[in-house]
């Protein structure tokens, strides 16, 4: 879609002019003011900058206490986000929750652990390179999702550790008319441990309204030997019951990858897999597997991946509601070719776009529960 209102650009219209206003919020400017921005006197980093003073890097980041919600902006007007950064010098991933809230409702669009919500769901580093989440070192979170707002946008971090964590941030936005075909930006999170057998695991549910299916990220750990990918993922929309409109054809197929994400697939080195060349990682604008983290031996339980798979030239389009679920299925090694449905530990992004309002998401798991063990 070619806008030339400011709310987004593109290679193709970069050079069109526009009265949209650019604002920027962070620790030096926390209303994202004009002419506001690095005025702090007394920040955290007060001490390091005693003998520059004002403008000197004084308030750089937060320091959120054990417990506690930070409000990272209240924005208000008509506009966009057009960026996120965010770095957590200290602090548990999955135990940072960012929410998001539109147009001053009280049900969040977002909420998601940070790390999940940057498509690193293992409390470990990994690239990501692609186009609307980037994860560069050493561990800075940067999303580029384009996010609307008619009347008010904000963003909190709630902190669920028991300890302080400190959170380097900012958001930059514009101030701009918001077309009346543009749709609010959600992301929520999931996660089942085990999933019951024969069980089939939902990334999402209960949406209703009309909206576009933009991205799926997917922190799985496997707890079986052997391949685990052989689900399939489906897509129910406007009104389908048994049956859904979209249905793929196995896990590593719908990130874009295929026979297991191994390029060795076939070869043996000493009647083993080859351990450089099972699982390969890969990035791609729109999907890739950017984490694999092995345990001993290759096709072992205990494997731990995190895969995107970003539907930006592709969206999936719904009139009136969508529901998405992915089966987790491997292989029985004591018959011949016969599938083995999973009882793997997965957690989920979804990402999408609708109208409002928003429908109220089932609770997020709590500390426990979220908890990478």
């Amino acid at each position: 879609m070619t806008q030339f209102n400011g709310l987004g650009l593109n290679l193709g219209n970069l050079s069109r002019l526009s009265h949209a206003k650019t604002r920027s919020i962070s620790p030096e400017n926390f209303t994202g003011e004009k002419g506001k921005g690095g005025m702090s006197t007394d920040g955290p980093a007060a001490g390091a900058a005693r003998d520059l003073g004002q403008g000197w890097k004084v308030s750089p980041y937060i320091i959120i206490p054990p417990g506690e919600t930070f409000e990272l902006a209240n924005i208000e007007g008509q506009g966009a986000i057009q960026q996120i950064w965010m770095t957590l010098a200290r602090g548990k991933w999955r135990f940072t929750v960012l929410r998001a809230y539109w147009d001053d409702q009280e049900q969040p669009a977002i909420e998601c652990p940070a790390g999940d919500f940057f498509c690193n769901g293992w409390e470990e580093f990994a690239q990501v390179t692609s186009l609307p989440v980037c994860v560069n070192p050493g561990r800075a979170f940067n999303c580029y999702w384009e996010m609307p707002f008619r009347k008010r946008a904000r963003f909190t971090v709630q902190n669920l550790a028991d300890e302080a964590i400190v959170v380097y941030y900012q958001i930059n936005y514009t101030l701009t008319e918001v077309p009346e075909d543009c749709a609010y930006f959600h992301a929520q999170f999931r996660r089942t441990n085990p999933l019951p057998y024969k069980e089939v695991y939902t990334i999402l549910d209960g949406v209703k309204g009309q909206g576009h299916y933009v991205g799926t990220y997917m922190a799985w750990g496997v707890n079986n030997s052997g391949w685990w990918g052989e689900g399939e993922i489906k897509f129910y929309m406007d009104g389908d019951k048994d049956f859904p409109t979209i249905c793929g054809t196995g896990t590593e197929d719908y990130f874009c990858g295929a026979y297991n994400f191994d390029v060795g697939a076939g070869k043996r080195v000493s009647g083993e897999r080859n351990v450089e060349n099972a699982y390969q990682e890969f990035v791609t604008p729109y999907a890739g597997v950017p984490q694999v983290l092995r345990p001993d031996g290759v096709y072992r339980s205990q494997t731990r991946f995190g895969m995107y798979r970003f539907h930006v030239m592709d969206p999936v389009r719904f009139e009136s509601d969508l529901r998405i679920t992915i089966q987790a299925l491997g292989w029985r090694t004591h018959r011949d070719r016969q599938y083995l449905p999973l009882q793997d530990d997965i957690a989920s992004v979804a990402y999408w776009y609708q109208s409002l309002p928003t429908a109220p998401f089932p609770p997020l798991p709590d500390r426990d529960t979220l908890e990478v063990i």
